[in-house]
């Protein structure tokens, strides 16, 4: 029943405790569309910015952004265990243009086995090793 679970949600956790959000609970947020380079061929993915679901367990954001707040980081787990990190500011829009979504849609269509059914799309970057496939895990880290 676990694995199951795991396969149909994703934790995220930061400075106010965790949550968990399924699929269902993605696709009644707004949506963003990020597009991405898959080994030279053109990718487009759907899904929440990543930062406004860091923000419903505590992320510093806007203005609050600053100082100390800057050493905290994003670590992002898939179900082999494979990890990603990003800094919490790389992440911020009022750092950075560039989208970083948990998608669940590529092409225009729900994401596969092998890549879902969450993964995170980081557009801009010139390989995807940051975006992580079959996501289980998100959680927010102070580097202190």
């Amino acid at each position: 029943m676990l694995n199951l679970l795991l396969a149909t949600v994703v934790l995220i956790s930061g400075p106010k405790g965790e949550q968990t959000i399924s699929a269902a609970d993605l696709a009644a947020l707004p949506r963003a569309e990020a597009a991405l380079s898959d080994h030279g061929k053109p990718a487009s993915f759907e899904g929440v910015v990543l930062f406004s679901l860091l923000e419903r367990v505590g992320a510093p954001a806007g203005e609050s952004l600053r100082g100390k707040e800057l050493t905290k980081y994003v670590v992002v787990e898939a179900s082999d265990g494979y990890r990603a990190l990003f800094s919490l500011a790389e992440l911020s829009p009022a750092f950075s243009d560039r989208k970083v979504l948990l998608a669940t849609r590529r092409d225009g269509k729900p994401l596969s086995a092998d890549e879902g059914p969450f993964q995170i799309a980081v557009e801009g970057e010139k390989r995807m090793g940051r975006c992580v496939r079959q996501v289980t895990a998100i959680r927010i880290f102070d580097a202190k």
